[in-house]
């Protein structure tokens, strides 16, 4: 008994060595809650907005927090960002993001891999090749929505607005992206777009750690059905395939990646690319859905071009459109920009404030809380407003300012320097085309005309634009002058 007494004396001596710290002047100011090692753990991944919120009015715009054995610093302050943004000496990306793709997609690639398959995703993703996957993906979602009203000519067709957005959107994205164009009838999709979301679903507590063992089962069953479903891809020169998933997967063999790591590598594409777009759009349309002069407002700039090519809204400026999809994502794109720190960095607040950031700790910024819901920035935050991005001559407004002083990061959906999206253009055109689409060739209206938007799920803060909890539920026909004109 003595001894048992003895070591557990020297487990908890153990222990507070290893997880005491002490906060020194040079230091961010320290919280590291009341549970030991946990910390803030709990809050943290319950609800991350509410948090930091919380911890920023306590402590100001930059502090530390204890997390699961972690400490990491949070910095609010968007006129000092660029001091972690352009750091690639003190501070590293790539090491968090291996952490996320092993924990989410059982995925270990070497080092090296991360600048050349940015190399490769900026070769096929802008210039001239942009023009053709914005094509491409024009003619998915046009055959899709075809499809989908082909089945309700006559009658209401009622759904949800998140499923309806998610579904169609993944579904002309995986085949502009991965598709077999001699493979892709819609069994095929529908099954790739079931088992992907139920992957979706558990992502969170993938990276978190947090799956129960049930869980675990599950997401390694569901993970196996989509590399599975993912195998074929990018094998056949002659497939149809756009041309970057071939050089994705060559670059993976170069490397030594067997079969099983390439198709892993895939799943990861799969929703790095197609994560954000259907969320996005649904909450954009969920927006103008319960603000009618928003609605008619977009409506009337569409009603412009409605005549004209599809394709046509790709040189079309709609800067109404524009503004109600950046204020859509100044209040749902929510993700962390995270950084471990390599080396002792001291960090120059905008303020004339310095701090030290210690080696082995990571910082992070969340934009979502600043400057995209900064109250002093953007009035109201909370509330929706279609035009916040527009001036009064209708010209885009991109002028900002917080205590006097005009702000380079005023809102940040796509992250900024040279992690910044390379997808961000095709994002923007395929969200811009898809609402063009239904608006034009739909009747749409909720369901109930009362109905106010879903809450967010608090738990995916941190990770691209948030998802609903809950549904908003809409019903949707064929335009009768689309009827008229068949």
């Amino acid at each position: 008994m003595i001894w048992t007494i003895i070591l557990l004396i020297q487990a908890g001596l153990l222990y507070f060595v290893l997880t005491h710290r002490k906060r020194y002047k040079t230091d961010p100011p320290l919280d590291k809650g009341v549970i030991p090692w946990l910390g803030h753990a709990f809050e943290f991944g319950k609800d991350a907005f509410k948090f930091l919120g919380r911890m920023k009015m306590k402590h100001g715009d930059i502090f530390t927090v204890r997390v699961a054995g972690r400490y990491v610093t949070v910095l609010l302050d968007p006129f000092s960002y660029d001091l972690v943004l352009n750091d690639k000496n003190c501070l590293d990306f790539s090491r968090y993001a291996a952490l996320l793709m092993d924990r989410i997609f059982q995925l270990q690639l070497p080092h090296h891999m991360q600048n050349k398959s940015k190399a490769i995703m900026k070769q096929h993703f802008l210039g001239m090749n942009l023009s053709s996957l914005n094509t491409s993906m024009g003619r998915h979602l046009h055959n899709l929505v075809k499809a989908e009203l082909s089945l309700n000519q006559k009658d209401w067709k009622e759904e949800g607005l998140f499923n309806f957005s998610y579904g169609l959107l993944f579904k002309a994205g995986y085949l502009t992206l991965f598709g077999d164009e001699q493979n892709n009838n819609s069994m095929d999709l529908s099954k790739i777009y079931k088992e992907y979301m139920k992957f979706d679903g558990l992502l969170i507590k993938l990276a978190r750690g947090t799956l129960k063992p049930e869980e675990k089962k599950l997401a390694q069953c569901v993970r196996q059905n989509l590399c599975e479903l993912l195998s074929p891809v990018g094998i056949k020169e002659d497939s149809g395939l756009g041309s970057w998933v071939h050089t994705y997967r060559r670059l993976l063999q170069d490397v030594g990646a067997d079969r099983d790591t390439q198709n892993k590598a895939l799943l990861m594409q799969l929703w790095a690319s197609q994560g954000n777009a259907g969320p996005a759009a649904f909450w954009l349309l969920g927006f103008l859905l319960t603000n009618p002069d928003a609605m008619a407002a977009v409506k009337k700039e569409f009603s412009g071009i409605s005549q004209t090519s599809d394709t046509c809204l790709l040189t079309v400026k709609t800067p109404v459109f524009d503004s109600a999809l950046e204020e859509t994502l100044r209040l749902t794109a929510a993700p962390f920009i995270t950084r471990e720190v390599v080396r002792e960095k001291t960090i120059h607040m905008a303020d004339g404030q310095e701090y030290l950031l210690r080696k082995g700790d990571r910082v992070c910024l969340f934009p979502l809380l600043s400057p995209q819901m900064d109250p002093e920035i953007h009035s109201e935050p909370q509330k929706f407003k279609h035009d916040r991005f527009l001036n009064q001559d209708g010209s885009p407004k991109m002028d900002f300012y917080k205590r006097g002083r005009k702000l380079k990061y005023y809102t940040m959906p796509w992250g900024a320097g040279t992690n910044g999206c390379v997808g961000k253009r095709l994002a923007i055109n395929t969200i811009r085309q898809f609402v063009y689409m239904v608006l034009t060739k739909c009747d749409l209206e909720l369901c109930d005309p009362n109905a106010q938007m879903p809450e967010v799920n608090t738990s995916r803060y941190g990770f691209g634009v948030l998802q609903p909890e809950g549904e908003l539920y809409i019903r949707y026909k064929l335009k009768q002058t689309m009827k008229d004109n068949e």
